[in-house]
C-alpha cells in the first residue's frame, strides 16, 4: 500500500473571473512531480499531493502568470484549531481609519501615513498616535457613518463559520479601534476581538488612545496568549493579514497567510492569496466546497 505522499500543493481560482481548468492542473502537476490532483470546489480549488515541496521558480514557471494562488504545506496537521485575523483589509475591505479621516476631510493625508505604517517604514504605534492625533475635535456620529461604508471581504464569514464548526476557535485581532471590531466580530461570528480604545470625551474624539497600544508585537502575544489558554500548539493555528505589523504572527502561526499584502509582507509570508477570496484559506486547509458553511446575506 502506498504512504500518503508528505506535502500537497492547493491552487485557488477566482471561478467568476479565471476559473481552474484541467489543463493547467496537468502543466503544474507535471511541472512539480505531483500526484493526481483531487478537486475540492471544480473550477475553483483542488490538492496536488506532493513528494516534496515545489521549487518556486518552477512553480511560477507552470502557472505561466495565471491569477491562481498556489499553496505548499506539509499534508499532516492542515486544518487548524485556532484563527487569529486582521482586520482592515484583510476582513474588511478597506481602511477604517482611513475612511474615518475621510469625514474630517484628511483621508488623503492619513492615507498616505497608513501606507508607510503598513509597508514598515514607520513605527506601527507611532503612526497610530500621529492618525489619531488628527481627528481631535470630530464628532462620534463619524464613527457609524464610517461603519455605514465598510464592506466585508468575500468569503470572510465562510471561513469564520466554518472553521466554528469545525471546533476551531476564531479571534479577530486588530490595530483599528474596538469601535469597529466589535461590529465586524458580530456580523462575521467571530468568538472574541481585541483592538485598540479610541478615546472621546462623549461628544468628539479627543485625538488619543488608549494604551498600551495593540501594535505587531502585541499581535503576536495574543496569539500566543490563546494557544496557551486553549492548549494548542502554534503549529495548529492560522493567521491572516495583510500589513507589516501582522509580520510576526504570520511568521508564528502553523499557517500564516498574508492576503493580498502589501510587498514588505508578501515577500517575507510562507504563504500568499493575491486573486481568490478568503474561502482560500478553508481550501488550503483541506476542507471541500461541500463542507464549507454558507451564510445567507443578511444572516
Amino acid at each position: 500500500m502506498n504512504a500518503t505522499p508528505p506535502h500537497v500543493l492547493t491552487l485557488i481560482a477566482d471561478p467568476a473571473t479565471a476559473p481552474l481548468t484541467a489543463p493547467l492542473l496537468a502543466r503544474v502537476r507535471e511541472a512539480v512531480g505531483g500526484g493526481e490532483p483531487v478537486l475540492l470546489s471544480p473550477g475553483e480549488a483542488a490538492d496536488i499531493p506532493l513528494p516534496e515541496l515545489p521549487d518556486p521558480a518552477v512553480l511560477a514557471a507552470a502557472l505561466a502568470g495565471a491569477p491562481i494562488d498556489a499553496i505548499a504545506l506539509p499534508a499532516a496537521g492542515r486544518r487548524k484549531r485556532l484563527l487569529i485575523a486582521d482586520m482592515d483589509s484583510t476582513i474588511v475591505t478597506g481602511e477604517t481609519l482611513d475612511e474615518l479621516a475621510d469625514f474630517a476631510g484628511l483621508k488623503a493625508q492619513i492615507a498616505a501615513i497608513t501606507v508607510r505604517s503598513m509597508n514598515g517604514e514607520i513605527d506601527f504605534a507611532a503612526a497610530l498616535r500621529e492618525r489619531v492625533g488628527m481627528l481631535r475635535g470630530l464628532k462620534l456620529e463619524a464613527l457609524e457613518a464610517t461603519w455605514a461604508r465598510m464592506r466585508l471581504t468575500p468569503g470572510a464569514r465562510e471561513l469564520v463559520a466554518t472553521m466554528r464548526a469545525h471546533g476551531a476557535l476564531t479571534a479577530l485581532v486588530s490595530g483599528g479601534f474596538t469601535f469597529f471590531t466589535g461590529k465586524v466580530a458580530a456580523l462575521v461570528g467571530f468568538d472574541l476581538h481585541r483592538s485598540n480604545v479610541l478615546e472621546h470625551d462623549g461628544t468628539a474624539l479627543t485625538g488619543t488612545v488608549a494604551e498600551p497600544i495593540l501594535d505587531r508585537d502585541a499581535k503576536l502575544a495574543t496569539l500566543r496568549a490563546l494557544c496557551v489558554a486553549h492548549g494548542l500548539a502554534e503549529e495548529e493555528t492560522l493567521a491572516v493579514g495583510d500589513g507589516a505589523n501582522d509580520l510576526a504572527m504570520l511568521r508564528a502561526a502553523g499557517l500564516g497567510v498574508a492576503f493580498r499584502a502589501k510587498p514588505v509582507v508578501a515577500a517575507e509570508a510562507r504563504a500568499r492569496v493575491e486573486h481568490s477570496s478568503l474561502r482560500a484559506l478553508l481550501f488550503a486547509q483541506g476542507y471541500r466546497a461541500e463542507e464549507i458553511v454558507s451564510v445567507p446575506p443578511g444572516a
